[in-house]
Order: structure tokens, then C-alpha cells, then sequence
């Protein structure tokens, strides 16, 4: 499961792919995303024409499709 600062840890390699899934997302409004993901839900429900709840609904299915994504590449734990 990845959570929001896993993302703002490597911001670069994230911002590609949550603007792959969010196109509307503008490069210059990002700074403030790595401290507050409640102001950058705010921002996606403004630029996508969605409502707070369904940014954030947005986010969080963002966060989990791309935690499987990522503990899939690392393949199973070793015991």
C-alpha cells in the first residue's frame, strides 16, 4: 500500500504519472502538493470538475493501484 508521502518522496517520478491520469494538472501549481494533499485535492477537483470527495476518492485509488503496481515489480517477500 503506498500512502501520500511515499509519493512526495520521489515527486518527479509521480508528478509523470499522476498527470498521465490527470491531464489537466499544470506543472507551476504543484509546489504546494508535497506539504498539503488536502489542498492538492482541492486543486484536482477544480481542474478535473470533481467534487472534494471524489478527488479524493481519485487520490486514494491512485495510491493503491500504484502500491500494487510497485510490491508486484518487487515479487514476493523472501522468508
Amino acid at each position: 500500500m503506498m500512502i501520500w508521502t511515499d509519493l512526495t518522496q520521489d515527486w518527479a517520478y509521480w508528478y509523470r504519472a499522476l498527470q498521465e491520469r490527470f491531464p489537466n494538472l499544470e506543472e507551476s501549481a504543484m509546489p504546494f502538493a508535497k506539504i498539503d494533499r488536502s489542498r492538492f485535492e482541492a486543486y484536482l477537483a477544480q481542474r478535473h470538475n470533481l467534487s472534494l470527495t471524489e478527488a479524493h476518492e481519485e487520490v486514494e485509488d491512485f495510491l493503491y493501484v500504484q502500491g500494487l503496481m510497485r510490491d508486484s515489480e518487487e515479487g514476493p517477500a523472501a522468508a
